[in-house]
């Protein structure tokens, strides 16, 4: 069997409009064309998707069950490090990215493959993050990004040239006018975008959201829950009196359920992209706004201040800002992850939580750790220190304090009267 004129690629497929034109295409330029899934917990029937990709041409099929990887190597470790994004967004689909990469590749070197292929638009942040994954894993891959190339998006300039050319090609399209946006779903999130959602001031209807039960809908009555964490990592849940949940796949499920019926870890926000366009996207992340609820509670009851304050300061940002602009495969994200381990030696307790209406409530918790003591912080007893030597105490903090005060006096910038930030009076 003579080799394909133009090489192998292995194209990163959905079964969506897009990829599978993009496969066809590809066939039509000459390319031997693998389609790959990545198993990362999402809702979806992958034996449809196989029987569809090899029906548009595809020569093999190929997916990998990567959701326990997904969990132990990236989500947990972005628990531990209580990572979000402008301070809202939980990074769900930079979260997924690396694991399919990494999936990708291992199947790209088996296989033999030239190429690898995805169906990632010119101005978003996937392009990027899987670029450069691929580049980071495997240095003299050539990757082919077909809404890149002129000859492609000069050819289908919307969906209706998409259609036209699946019909063309007799590809089954599903019929998606009464859902006008896009959707990236896994274990951790779905993300929507696109479509009515460009708006930034359009309301998403009712139907949009998949996974959480709207507020209207879900329990009057609060349901309890208990995690407890090792390491600062969930090693066992407890939920309603169900027996105790411990394998790091299951309890990411188990919570998702729960979070999902109570309608917690919906966003719709406005964010910044890599490449410096903003972008309205919505977001439901169930079992992860449990997670970051309860290992930031569990911290302040064990982690250490000033610990606490540097992995703020530094890793919770910078693996955050790492993951999001896709820069996993660096070595700044082996030296910040690196820190993670240490910061969290102490992160042991349980939390135990409450779900209602969308809200997670911590309702407790406990821990052997040592670094809170009651009898030290009670306000009825003394314990710990004798309360006058916070006399010293203030009145060190108090020296430069003074001094400041003392300087603006002699500026005649002293006295009682307000003033407004910038020192002016008001």
């Amino acid at each position: 069997m003579s080799p394909p004129a133009q090489g192998r690629v292995l194209l990163a497929y959905s079964g969506g409009l897009d990829t599978s034109c993009i496969l066809a295409w590809l066939i039509e330029q000459g390319y031997e064309v693998y389609a790959f899934m990545a198993d990362v917990g999402q809702e979806e029937d992958f034996e449809a998707a196989r029987k569809k990709a090899l029906s548009v041409g595809a020569k093999k099929f190929f997916v990998e069950d990567l959701k326990r990887e997904f969990v132990t190597q990236l989500i947990y470790p972005a628990v531990q490090a209580n990572c979000i994004y402008e301070n809202v967004y939980l990074l769900g689909t930079s979260l997924a990215r690396p694991v399919i990469a990494r999936g990708m590749i291992s199947v790209a070197d088996k296989e033999g493959c030239d190429y690898v292929s995805h169906g990632c638009t010119g101005k978003g942040n996937d392009q990027v993050r899987f670029e450069l994954a691929f580049y980071g894993l495997k240095p003299d891959i050539k990757v082919i990004a077909p809404w890149r190339l002129p000859e492609f998006y000069n050819r289908f300039p919307g969906r209706q040239a998409l259609l036209a050319y699946a019909a063309e090609k007799g590809i089954p399209v599903q019929q998606t006018a009464a859902k006008p946006w896009s959707t990236d779903e896994n274990l951790f999130h779905i993300s929507y975008e696109a479509g009515i959602l460009e708006d930034p001031n359009t309301t998403p209807p009712d139907d949009m959201w998949k996974l959480t039960a709207s507020l209207k809908d879900a329990p009057a009555e609060p349901e309890q829950l208990s995690i407890e964490f090792k390491a600062g990592l969930p090693v066992k849940v407890v939920i309603a009196n169900q027996p105790p949940i411990t394998d790091p796949v299951d309890i990411f499920l188990a919570l998702n359920a729960v979070a999902r019926k109570h309608g917690v870890g919906r966003i719709d926000i406005v964010e910044n992209r890599f490449i410096g366009v903003k972008s309205r996207g919505c977001y439901e992340s169930p079992a992860a706004t449990i997670l970051r609820v309860a290992h930031m509670d569990i911290e302040g009851l064990t982690l250490d201040r000033n610990v606490r304050a540097l992995r703020d300061q530094f890793i919770t940002i910078e693996l955050a800002r790492i993951l999001y602009n896709g820069h996993f495969f660096t070595p700044e994200r082996e030296f910040v992850t690196s820190a993670i381990p240490a910061s969290q030696r102490t992160v042991n307790g349980t939390v135990r939580l409450k779900l209602y209406k969308g809200n997670v409530v911590v309702i407790g918790r406990y821990s052997d750790e040592g670094l809170y003591d009651e009898h030290q912080s009670s306000m009825d007893e003394l314990g710990g220190f004798e309360p006058t030597d916070t006399t010293g105490f203030i009145q060190i903090e108090s020296i430069r304090i003074k001094k400041w005060g003392q300087a603006n006096a002699r500026k005649g910038q002293g006295g009682v009267e307000p003033q407004d930030v910038y020192g002016s009076r008001i």
